[in-house]
């Protein structure tokens, strides 16, 4: 039988309406992919890589990488469902392609066949369902973790839904202490904003004033038990928060400001209004959430020196405790190279070392 091939297209035209991904993918599975799997037992899932497994995908997403696609999960030795679905899959799913590439990525079926145990090394970098160490919540990207909490259609192997339980969000120990470290970050650079603006340095000024708005925008993630995706995608899941309402305007006119008053006032309302939201959890002992004069400088600052001092408080983990505030690995690095390959981010694991001492 001869098959049809398709490389990157073209965005959807007006006549064929947009579907996100995993409704395509879940449609696959039940109408298609199903059958033909049968009574083997197995698990399907929407996971990995690609905006419409966070679900961010739109129209223009269907021109690269996009189609219908999706997991199944085999035990060892059943592999050659592979084969099977080769020869049985339809050349196209609700007008699209089943078997597509692009860039570099060739022609081929997009329905994955895995052990979990492998599939869950090369994403991760380890198996977690034999247990996460705290160096594991910090060397993992948080991108990577929402890319395995994805969408999981079945699961008849009854490993996929304890697992996504599993990676669902950080032990409160790590919790806490990934909050105190954003808040050090922001507590690292608040007042920098204001100085280099009185030297006459507006883009430099403008440039900090960005930093701490994504600072915050991380922070409010964290606080809302959020992943946050990479950076392609980070405002989008940030307008999906709760805090996005009331923080979120001021950010932006953080960063849209044309002088050093108006971005100071609109980062003071928003750092302000995320440390009343800090204290509106109950996660730490109160913080006065208001700002005050960076000490004899006339730069108003929040002083979130104070919220990671009492995040730490409530630190039990005495490992934790002894590391320096670096953060996990989302904090330390913007590499994409790092935050993309789990391999590369657990070697830098090694700056958690157990006798660090800084």
């Amino acid at each position: 039988m001869t098959r049809r091939r398709c490389t990157s297209r073209s965005p959807i035209g007006p006549n064929k309406s947009f579907i996100p991904g995993v409704e395509l993918a879940r449609a696959y599975y039940e109408e298609v992919v199903g059958g033909i799997v049968g009574d083997l037992p197995h698990s399907a899932a929407f996971l990995g890589y690609g905006s419409d497994v966070l679900g961010f995908d739109d129209a223009r997403s269907t021109d690269h990488g996009w189609g219908p696609r999706l997991q199944v999960f085999v035990r060892e030795g059943e592999e050659e469902l592979l084969g099977r679905l080769e020869r049985e899959l339809p050349d196209d799913f609700r007008g699209w392609p089943t078997r597509y590439g692009w860039d570099d990525d060739r022609v081929v079926q997009r329905v994955e066949v895995h052990r979990l145990e492998d599939w869950l090394r090369q994403q991760l970098g380890f198996d977690p369902r034999a247990g996460i160490t705290t160096r594991d919540w910090l060397t993992t990207p948080q991108q990577l973790l929402l890319e395995v909490t994805g969408a999981v259609f079945h699961d008849g192997l009854g490993e996929l839904e304890p697992l996504r339980t599993a990676l669902a969000w950080y032990p409160h120990d790590v919790w806490l202490w990934l909050i105190a470290c954003q808040w050090r970050r922001i507590d690292q650079e608040e007042p920098f904003v204001g100085r280099t603006a009185e030297v006459g340095d507006e883009l430099g000024s403008r440039v900090l004033a960005a930093r701490l708005a994504r600072d915050l925008i991380r922070l409010c993630l964290l606080l809302e038990r959020r992943y946050a995706p990479y950076s392609k995608w980070l405002g989008t899941a940030f307008a999906q928060l709760e805090a996005a309402a009331e923080v979120g305007p001021a950010l932006a006119a953080a960063v849209a400001a044309t002088d050093f008053g108006a971005r100071e006032h609109a980062l003071v309302t928003a750092v302000e209004a995320v440390a009343a939201r800090h204290n509106a959890l109950g996660l730490t002992d109160p913080v006065d959430p208001t700002v005050r004069l960076f000490h004899s400088r006339p730069f108003r600052v929040l002083g979130s020196g104070r919220f990671v001092e009492a995040c730490l408080a409530r630190v039990e983990d005495a490992w934790l405790r002894s590391l320096p505030l670096v953060g996990g690995i989302d904090q330390i690095s913007d590499s994409t190279d790092v935050l993309s390959e789990p391999q590369a981010a657990r070697r830098l694991g090694g700056i958690y070392g157990d006798t660090l001492a800084w």
